[in-house]
């Protein structure tokens, strides 16, 4: 493990501090001009606080001293060793004016190097984190500018509430770089930042947080900017706290950091299931048959509302009768269903179950896979995509692998399907005509001609599951060999740390979605021929998954729903930069994470998943009432930040895919049981 090693430069008339990973302090570095900027409410500007005297102690620490007008600062480093070697950074503001002031603080460090920066803020910024052809409209990073109005800036400042690990990493082709923050200090909630122009780049701090140039609130229009500032009066100390991390310029050099503070975090955010795992599985079932599924439509419906009467006095709007065959509905949860009902003796969720697989199986579309998605309004249709007349590759892969799976499980009763092998076959061959040489299924079909209609993305990833599970089921060698070119393809999505495409409904953006696929993808091409080559992919995307998971538990304002409940947010995952609350959905995967585990004998692995389980065994309703609820529901989004609703409220509808997802896992980790221990 390469140290981080500093030195101190005299510049004009005061100095400066350099900070490097190894030893390139001619190169690449991390550049301290100042140690600090104060940003006073209604000046135009800041005052930078020089350095003006180092001095190190016995115990290695380094001492920085600074004035400037009627502020001072004094700034303590301390080395620290945990899974990679990373720098606390103590300050202490003194202000000695004469009458009281609001201010702001910042940290801005210069990255200095080579090539153009690469930004990341765990679980809200990848990379550009939006592409200029993207359907959606969220913030985006542009080297040339751009248009804030457009939600497009060489510059982003955020709250840390957006944030999995309120932290910002930066990378150019020498090295890499990170600031880390907690969610609250003394200043109130902090924030994060960066720069990327031909005038340099820069990572900063903020205490408190400043959204700027523009906010995003959910919505396709820019929001004013957010401002927040700490009162302050003369004589008054702020103590403010930070970390330091410098690795090299590897584009995996975030995960020692993310570890480490998932580490610390997990000393002092502790974890609060409301329950085992067997009364959430008996709960989500009756959840799942008695409130989403439909038994005249057979279907189960999307949503569910909490407030019975009012949906009946809004004519069943919040009940949505409308399924997706995968994804948001059908083939997953119906599977859970199915496997919960036959190992619980259940015939009621058994003959449910059975019913919503048949009907997925009949929907195929003209080019020869599943339709998207059935409403009670336009019966089969092709879902939430950018173009009315394209299927989606991932919501018809995951039907198409679930779909399979209900096969080989039913086979174990002596029940065969035909329907649904007819379906999954055909399904699994288009997958392989379509397939281009190099191994890429596309990511958009059109219904009826068959073509793939965009190729960018790696939304076809889990055809790669879907065909390896249908090799085993089907005796089809050509399938498998159809996923492993498939592997080889998508790879470079991983590589570079930067997987986008999964979900319907936010065209091409990185998601924690598209995270959980390549993990099934790589596991399972690891379990089919054991190549480290997978393994290592696997391990990769599980990484760059962690970076969407909460590593710590969100301060939810008072009076809210959230707080009241003491929700702990150790473990949820951020659904995407553009779709900004937490969910479930990390469940998907559990049971390939929990292999993981077992080949790499990595606890971080374990621990992690054990959180995800552990975070949403709470806000499952336990009785009628419970949060507003009915008994088994289980609601879509939490919000962690300001992001459609305000922090600290929930959706007050039960959505299939969470309540589902949650029956699933909590039976796929029963084996594990003694492994899991689900409370610190």
């Amino acid at each position: 493990m390469a140290d981080i090693t500093w030195r101190v430069y005299p510049s004009d008339a005061a100095k400066e501090l350099h900070i490097v990973y190894g030893d390139t302090f001619d190169t690449d570095y991390l550049k301290l001009s100042a140690l600090g900027q104060v940003m006073i409410a209604g000046h135009s500007s800041a005052y930078d606080i020089p350095i003006l005297q180092t001095y190190s102690d016995k115990d290695d620490r380094l001492h920085l001293v600074g004035q400037s007008g009627d502020f001072s600062i004094v700034m303590d480093w301390q080395r620290q060793t945990g899974r990679c070697a990373y720098v606390d950074v103590h300050v202490e503001l003194v202000y000695r004016g004469d009458g009281p002031v609001d201010l702001g603080l910042r940290f801005p460090f210069e990255l200095v190097g080579r090539g153009r920066p690469r930004f990341m803020i765990p679980g809200a910024f990848y990379k550009e984190n939006r592409f200029a052809h993207n359907a959606r409209k969220y913030p985006r990073y542009d080297w040339d500018g751009g248009n804030a109005d457009d939600l497009v800036s060489d510059s982003w400042s955020f709250r840390a509430d957006r944030a999995a690990l309120p932290a910002v990493f930066a990378w150019n082709e020498g090295m890499s770089a990170a600031i880390c923050v907690e969610e609250i200090s003394e200043a109130g909630m902090n924030g994060v930042g960066f720069q990327g122009t031909s005038d340099g780049t820069l990572i900063w701090a903020d205490f408190p947080y400043r959204e700027e140039p523009v906010v995003f609130d959910g919505e396709p229009l820019a929001q004013p900017v957010d401002i927040q500032t700490v009162a302050i009066s003369p004589g008054q100390k702020l103590v403010v706290n930070f970390r330091i991390y410098a690795g090299s310029a590897d584009l995996h050099a975030y995960d020692p950091f993310v570890r480490t503070m998932y580490d610390i975090h997990r000393q002092s955010h502790h974890l609060n299931p409301w329950m085992d795992i067997q009364q959430a599985a008996e709960l989500t079932a009756h959840g799942l048959f008695t409130w989403h599924f439909h038994p005249e439509y057979d279907i189960l419906m999307e949503t569910a509302a909490f407030d019975r009467e009012l949906n009946n006095n809004v004519k069943g709007l919040g009940d949505r009768l409308h399924m997706h065959v995968a994804w948001v509905s059908g083939a997953p949860y119906a599977y859970a269903l199915l496997t919960y009902g036959r190992r619980h003796h259940r015939p009621e969720y058994v003959d449910a179950a059975i019913r919503v697989l048949d009907k997925i199986a009949s929907g195929i579309a003209p080019c020869g896979i599943f339709w998207a998605a059935w409403t009670a309004e336009r019966g089969w249709g092709c879902g939430w995509n950018p173009n009315s007349e394209w299927l989606q590759a991932r919501t018809i892969s995951e039907a198409t692998l679930f779909m399979t799976r209900a096969i080989e499980f039913e086979r174990q009763f002596g029940m065969e399907h035909e329907t649904w092998e007819n379906a999954a076959l055909s399904n699994l061959r288009f997958a392989q005509r379509v397939q281009r040489a190099d191994g890429n299924f596309g990511s958009y079909y059109h219904c009826e001609r068959g073509t793939v209609e965009e190729w960018d993305g790696a939304g076809g990833m889990l055809w790669i599951a879907a065909l390896l599970e249908g090799a085993e089921v089907f005796n089809r060698r050509d399938f498998a060999v159809s996923a492993e070119r498939a592997g080889a393809y998508y790879e470079r999505f991983v590589l570079d740390e930067f997987i986008y495409g999964a979900p319907e409904d936010v065209h091409l953006t990185p998601t924690s979605e598209d995270a959980y696929n390549a993990v099934v993808a790589y596991v399972m091409l690891y379990e089919h021929d054991s190549s480290l080559r997978w393994l290592t992919l696997a391990t990769k995307s599980a990484d760059w998954m962690m970076t969407f998971r909460w590593t710590y538990n969100l301060a939810f304002p008072a009076h809210t729903l959230l707080k009241q409940y003491d929700f702990r947010s150790r473990g949820a995952d951020q659904a995407s930069p553009s779709n900004q609350h937490l969910h479930n959905y990390g469940l998907f995967c559990l049971p390939e994470m929990l292999r993981l585990w077992q080949y790499t004998d990595d606890d971080y692995y374990l621990m992690r998943t054990r959180d995800l389980l552990s975070c949403f065994l709470q806000f499952i309703a336990r009785e009628d009432g419970d949060f507003n609820a009915y008994k088994g529901m289980v609601t879509e989004r939490y919000y962690n930040t300001n992001c459609f609703q305000p922090k600290g409220m929930l959706v007050t509808l039960s959505h299939a895919w969470c309540v589902g997802v949650t029956l699933y896992a909590c039976q796929e980790a029963a084996p594990f049981g003694p492994h899991l221990a689900l409370r610190d």
